[in-house]
């Protein structure tokens, strides 16, 4: 069994607390031992990796991921052989970011999420672990339908009206091997004349032939709910992943807070910032994002999403990159969005990227965490992320790169401008 060790490397563990000296010694495919200080005693058999005062920890967790979206073309007019070969290349490009897991939520293509997920499970391409989502199931003249009634045409959406139609695709692709089902509940500003954030697009009984599929199948569930009577539907239906949530009243935030062990919001925050004020190329200069809603959204859910952290409920970075003006190698601009509108702070934000991302991917006991049992996901830092967040844009910072106890990315030299020793 291959052996590594860690030594003189700052370790953040994940749960949030201050980071140590220390060393960690993985062997074969998880971490055997978590040392703080330095052990004096040779450890015979290991091969020794000095990170020379870097810093190690769990590699991140993308609980919002769109593997499979590229822009700034229309995904519907990619081919399904080409757009595979892209979603491959975003896979690799996700797990360079330092990505070790991530939860789909929601496919360009029906089998896309599933075809790459396989491939990377069998080890011929590299990639986070990954749960392999459904396109986004929505409803006529809900968020995804872009039909018209003269000329037939699709994007990225499956479209079903009714419990039997949503049984019945739900059923359809946990036939061809999904891990994740996606309902769009919601409404959203991208069609506020057709059904706005503000909205319900889906009905009750809609939502509930779609929960129960997941539940007797064993899938996971995620739904874009950005309004109060979107995220009651979640809760009272188990939908753990709640996605959005930015527009949600009291009465939802209550429901949350009560039952905040068994639901995750990832708002994709970045996602609606970059709309706002920075996607003008792609069709949404400020005054139309302004008539859209989106810069008032943004300003509503800064403050919606600080009073769900301070409720303690679980807010979770990542989500919604991949767009033109979103691009997949972006997404660790959520950590500072976290800390600049929700006011969190770096630790809270990466025990939510790592340990909290871990939780909500259904491996709370593996992932997310630096300690003795837990598989082998590691990235490791030049630097100190806790006093800059910005070192995650940066691949050069980031020296290592392992997952399953398999290096992604050999460990690497600091640059020059070194920080002292960890053991300093």
């Amino acid at each position: 069994m291959t052996k590594t060790l860690f030594t003189n490397v700052k370790i953040f563990d994940g749960t949030g607390s201050a980071p140590f000296a220390g060393e960690v010694l993985v062997e074969g495919n998880r971490i055997a031992s978590v040392t703080k200080g330095k052990n004096e005693a040779p450890l015979k058999d290991a091969k020794i990796i000095d990170g020379g005062g870097a810093t190690l920890m769990p590699g991140l967790v993308n609980a919002h991921c769109h593997m499979s979206y590229t822009g700034p073309e229309r995904m519907s007019d990619i081919p399904p052989e080409e757009h595979t070969l892209i979603t491959m290349h975003n896979a690799k490009t996700i797990l360079d970011c330092g990505v070790t897991a991530a939860v789909g939520a929601g496919a360009a293509k029906p089998r896309l999420d599933i075809v790459v997920r396989n491939e990377i499970n069998a080890g011929r391409i590299p990639g986070p672990r990954y749960l392999a989502c459904t396109p986004e199931i929505t409803v006529t003249s809900g968020l995804g339908d872009v039909r018209q009634t003269h000329a037939y045409h699709n994007d990225l959406s499956l479209y079903a009206d009714g419990p039997d139609h949503i049984r019945r695709a739900c059923r359809e692709l946990v036939r061809e091997g999904v891990d994740v089902i996606k309902l769009m509940i919601s409404g959203d500003h991208l069609v506020p004349a057709m059904c706005d954030a503000e909205q319900l697009a889906m009905d009750d009984d809609e939502v509930a032939a779609g929960a129960r599929v997941a539940k007797q199948r064993g899938r996971k569930l995620a739904a874009h709910a950005r309004n109060s009577e979107s995220i009651k539907l979640c809760v009272k239906h188990g939908i753990e992943l709640v996605f959005h949530a930015t527009l949600a009243d009291e009465e939802s935030l209550d429901l949350l807070e009560k039952n905040k062990d068994r639901f995750w919001v990832v708002p994709a925050i970045g996602f609606t910032h970059a709309t706002a004020y920075e996607a003008g190329d792609h069709g949404f200069p400020l005054e139309t994002a302004k008539e859209m809603g989106f810069v008032r959204e943004l300003e509503i859910g800064a403050e919606t999403l600080t009073k769900m952290h301070a409720r303690g409920i679980k807010v979770l970075p990542f989500g919604d990159y991949g767009f033109g003006w979103t691009p997949h190698h972006t997404m660790a601009r959520d950590f500072g969005h976290f800390a600049n509108y929700l006011g969190m702070k770096p630790a809270e934000i990466l025990r939510a990227a790592t340990l909290y991302g871990a939780q909500a991917f259904g491996k709370p006991d593996e992932l997310g965490c630096v300690a003795p049992g837990c598989l082998a996901d590691l990235i490791m830092i030049d630097g100190d992320p806790l006093a800059d967040l910005t070192l995650f844009l940066d691949p050069a910072k980031i020296l290592m790169i392992m997952k399953d106890g398999v290096y992604h990315k050999a460990p690497t030299q600091r640059r020059s401008e070194r920080i002292p020793a960890a053991a300093e």
